[in-house]
Parts: structure tokens; sequence; C-alpha cells
């Protein structure tokens, strides 16, 4: 076994070059490489990747730095029947999580990875979530046998030596093995210790279960973090409305995956927005982690990610062009079509993309696709939870505070799900308490985005459902009890952009018109919009939002804003799934937010 260093590696601590060596004689890798994060690196890297077969080069004139990679066909999409919180009781984990006990957890897997990593490198992959010098910046050291973890960890995190300038000499650091092993679904585990700060990820290549700085470490792991020391790490997309006053109203908004949060983190206003002076800018579309700043008593915010992880399919310059734009370079393709270009080199498509239908390509799987097959068969060229993994640098409306380490302040937060009938386009919750039970309530209907069925609505608490690291009883008592530390809390709210008429057609445009709601979102934030109170909250009237150039009358929006009284109580019976996992711990604050619901839709 050999072990490739650099100056930074001889100066990393103890703890950190004992625990490589402890996790190096079970896995026992042909040899060791330490990532340094540079660009020379990064370039190696993917070389290494075209020779072993693990990344396609795309053709340089139209994407410049990109590249396709494949994933296993069984290995396409979080496994979440797979994801284990280990704690010494299945307290620890809650109703709502897969529990293993931690012994019994090490115990199971510890005999996978003994000589998982021979015949392959194993890359020692230092990071840092968050900006450099933030208050919860937190540093991990990812161990893996995947090329293609260690350049998209490059991507997605900042990488290399910076982490150690970060951790020091110090022992606080999330350690982070994984091997792809081989991709069978009978030896896939993906193991958080929450009480170790570790994660154990075996079995999978796939990004959602082996880039363990994402969902793993920033989620799971940190929410733990986050009820331990007094803040949260959400599911949760992190923008910037500027007004043309100069006025800046940053927003925190949790969605289900595959529900729209990259398109609205990377909104583009109407032109007659744009025309005014309004700007949107981005921080983040997936993760935040929040805070109560001591001296203003308001929630402050980070994006702790450095990189997009998005879905492909639907994106294309009318969708989200700001996305298009970020993937235009310097990214990696997962699970798409490939193309051969006449002059030998590759293109990647998409269904819904841009460009029309290739007369042939590679699909997802590895086989010939042509249209006439798609007519036949119904397959599909791009999986429905293909991937972009693209620098957040790439984004054109990238945000001014996006790397500002001591993050921005949280004037709104929204929660809102896919939902094609019953819940209205939007409403705001009475108060933090009523909010934080729209929130524990909120329901979705499943995407491709998670293995299992689709379109089944499913109870998702803060969009976090396959993300709490810990209790979920406990997690929404930590909501709770935030609420106590701040002076100025953010005003929560709620939207729908997918109800569908009688006709199964959507009644709001959504995109880029999505904005005409966050502006009575933002005005009602500076208190500025006039609402009306109604049972299920405050809601704008037809004529508190702006409709024109839309072609939707007054009726059409008291449509779209609905309340069929019927149909809500049928919503809170459908609750009962989840509030029955929960019942005996479930925060009192819940019960009676659900009682003052009934009691005001029974009026």
């Amino acid at each position: 076994m050999t072990t490739a260093t650099n100056a930074a590696v001889a100066a990393a601590n103890t703890y950190v070059q004992q625990w490589v060596k402890e996790q190096a004689e079970i896995c026992k890798p042909d040899k060791i490489v330490w990532l340094n994060g540079s660009q020379q690196e990064r370039d190696a890297l993917f070389e290494q990747g075209c020779r072993d077969g693990v990344f396609v080069k795309l053709n340089q004139q139209k994407w410049p730095g990109c590249y396709y990679h494949r994933s296993n066909s069984n290995d396409v999409a979080r496994t979440e029947h797979l994801t284990f919180i280990c704690t010494p009781t299945a307290d620890g984990a809650g109703p709502t999580n897969n529990w293993m006990s931690d012994k019994d957890a090490y115990a199971k897997l510890k005999p996978m990875y003994e000589g998982s990593m021979k015949g392959r490198t194993m890359y020692v992959i230092p990071f840092i979530m968050g900006p450099l010098g933030s208050p919860l910046a937190k540093v991990g050291v990812q161990l893996s046998d995947s090329l293609y973890v260690a350049v998209s960890m490059g991507i997605m995190t900042r990488m290399g030596d910076v982490a150690w300038k970060q951790l020091g000499d110090g022992n606080e650091f999330t350690r982070c093995l994984h091997s792809v092993l081989d991709c069978n679904p009978d030896r896939r585990f993906i193991c958080h210790f929450p009480q170790d700060n570790t994660i154990w990820s075996i079995g999978s290549g796939y990004g959602g279960n082996a880039l363990l700085g994402k969902k793993c470490l920033a989620l799971r792991i940190a929410s733990y973090l986050g009820q331990q020391q007094s803040w949260m790490a959400e599911h949760m997309l992190l923008m910037c409305a500027q007004a043309p006053s100069g006025e800046k109203t940053y927003v925190a908004a949790a969605f289900p995956s595959a529900c729209g949060k990259t398109n609205f983190a990377m909104l583009i206003p109407p032109e007659k927005y744009q025309k005014a002076g309004w700007k949107i800018t981005t921080l983040g579309d997936d993760i935040v982690w929040m805070w109560v700043d001591q001296k203003s008593g308001k929630l402050h915010a980070i994006n702790p990610e450095a990189g997009y992880f998005g879905v492909v399919p639907g994106t294309n310059t009318r969708s989200n062009p700001n996305a298009i734009k970020a993937m235009s370079k310097n990214s990696i393709f997962t699970n798409v079509g490939l193309v051969t270009l006449p002059d030998g080199s590759y293109d990647v498509w998409w269904e819904d993309c841009d460009e029309e239908p290739p007369a042939k390509c590679i699909d997802w799987q590895g086989k010939e696709w042509t249209p006439e097959i798609a007519r036949k068969t119904g397959a599909k060229a791009a999986h429905p939870n293909s991937r972009f993994t693209a620098p957040m640098a790439n984004n054109p409306v990238l945000d001014a505070s996006a790397n500002d380490p001591a993050g921005v302040p949280v004037s709104a937060i929204i929660f809102g799900g896919r939902r094609s009938k019953t819940v209205p386009l939007v409403f705001q919750a009475f108060n933090w308490m009523h909010g934080v039970y729209l929130g524990a309530t909120l329901g979705s209907e499943t995407t491709a985005a998670a293995t299992g069925q689709v379109g089944v609505v499913r109870r998702d608490p803060m969009a976090m459902l396959p993300f709490i690291g810990y209790n979920v009883n406990e997690y929404l008592a930590h909501w709770f009890r935030m609420r106590r530390t701040m002076k100025d809390c953010p005003r929560i709210f709620h939207v729908n952009w997918f109800r569908k008429n009688d006709q199964g057609k959507f009644m709001w445009p959504g995109f880029g018109d999505n904005m005409r709601v966050l502006k009575w979102i933002i005005d009602r934030c500076q208190g500025r919009a006039y609402a009306v109170e109604t049972p299920i909250g405050w809601m704008p009237r037809a004529q508190d939002l702006d409709l024109d150039g839309l072609g939707l009358s007054p009726a059409d929006v008291e449509a779209i804003q609905s309340v069929n009284v019927q149909e809500y109580m049928s919503e809170l019976l459908s609750q009962e799934e989840l509030l029955l996992k929960l019942a005996g711990e479930l925060p009192k604050e819940i019960v009676f937010q659900r009682e003052l619901l009934v009691s005001r839709l029974a009026l």
C-alpha cells in the first residue's frame, strides 16, 4: 500500500492521521491519495476517470470542463429503506427513521468493509460545510474508493487543504467512510452515528448516498448537532429578493425533492418586474443552516454547500435558464442520454431540454435509445432522477453574501409541496407556532427523487422526513424552542404551485410568475400587504396579487385560493398516519394547533 502526501497533509492533525490509518487497515486499499483540492488535481482525476470508464469527456466547445457519468442501473436514487440512524436505543432515532443499534451497525458493516478497497485507491477527501470562518462551519473527512465521489465532493463542498486550516489540531470532524463495494443492493447501507459524528456508507455510488457531505452530514448529522447546540439544519433553499429601492429580503423555503426548489431559488422575475428593477439572487438551492444572531435576535442563515446537485429532466431555458448557465461548464451530468456527435465527441440530452431528440443515443441504462423506441415502449433517455453537479460559482445570479461567514437575516420561511387539489396557492401562518404546525404536517405527492411509488401524498415534516437525524418529536420540539431566543422571528408561509382544476390542468402558471406570490410574501414581511383572515391562515385577495398579463380573472384566483371545508377535514384525517406515529411524545403545541384549526373549520 502506498500513500501520496503533501505538505498540508504532513501537517494535518494526529486525530485524522490515526483515523485514516485505522480505516485503511480494514479496507486494505492498494494506495491512499490525500486530495488537496487544486485544479491540477481535479484535471488529473477526470483524466484517470476517463481512462477507467468512470467518466466520458463531453464536447469541450459546447460543454467546457464537463463530463458524463452513469451510475449502476440499480443505484439511481436515495435508498431510504436502507438508510439508518444508529443510536444506543430506538428512541434516539424515533418513529420515522430506520433504526439500528450503533453496536449492531458497526458489527454488521465492518465485515463488509474488510478488504473492500483491494485493488482500488482510497481517496482522503477533506472538506468544509459552510463558508470558511463561519460560526457553524463543520469539517468532514470522507474516505472513498470512488473517483466520481472524489471529483463531485470537490464541486459540492469547499474541499482540500482549506479544511485543514479550519480544523487545526482539533478532533471535531465528521468521520465519513464510503465504499461502492460491488453495488449490490443486498449489501447497501447508509448508516449515521450522530453521537459519534460518524457516517458509514457502503454499496452505493449514487450522489445522495455517496456524497456524504450532502444529505448525510449537512442534514442528518447536522440536524442532531443543531439540536444539541441550538441551531437548525434544514432542507431549504435560500434566496434574496432585492426591490427597486434596494431593500433586500432573504427567504428560506422548504420543498420536498423535485418539487421546484432549484427553480424557485434561481427564479427569473417576469419582464415587467425586471424592468422595474427587481432582482432575485441565489444563496443555496437545497440546504440551509440557521442560528439566532445574538446582537439582532434575528434568525441568520448560510448555505453550507458549494455546488448544486439538481434534477435534470424538465430543466431548460424556459423553466430555469440560470440552472442551464450554472451547468454549462465544469459540471458532471449523471444518468442522462449520451449522444455521439459526427466528429466523434459526445453530447448529452434529456427529456424536455431545449434541443430536439437525437436520432439515437445511449440511455441512462447503457442501452440504445431512439424516438421510435420511446414511442413504442415509453422508455426515457434520461432517468427521471438524473442529475447535474455544478459549482455554485457558475450561477450568474449568485448572491454577493453566498460566502459570507456571518450569513444573512431571514425574513420569511416558506413551506410548500406538490398538491394537485385541496391546498391553496398561498397563505400565511398566524404566528410562529402555527407556522411550525404547517411545516410539521406538510404533505406532498411523492416524486422520482426517492425509490418507491410515485404520486402518493406523503407527510413530510418541514420537507425533512428522510433527513432528520434523530427523534422527530425532539426535532419538532426544537423548532418550537428556537422561538424563545428570537426577538423578531421570520414570518411563515405555505405555497402550492401545483393545484389542478377538474380538467387536470395547472391553475397557476408557476416558474417566473411565482414572483407575483413572492412579492406578496415580501410585502407581508415588510408590513405593506393586505390579507384576509381565513380558517387556515392569512390569505391574499385577488386584488392583492399582481395578475397583470396572466390572463387570470379574480374568479380564477378565488378558485386557486378556495378552501373546501370538507376537503380540509379529510386533509386533517389524512395527517393521522403521521401523528399516530408520534403519539405519546408528540409536542403539545402540535395538538393545540390542530384543535384550533378544527375549531376554525367547524365555525
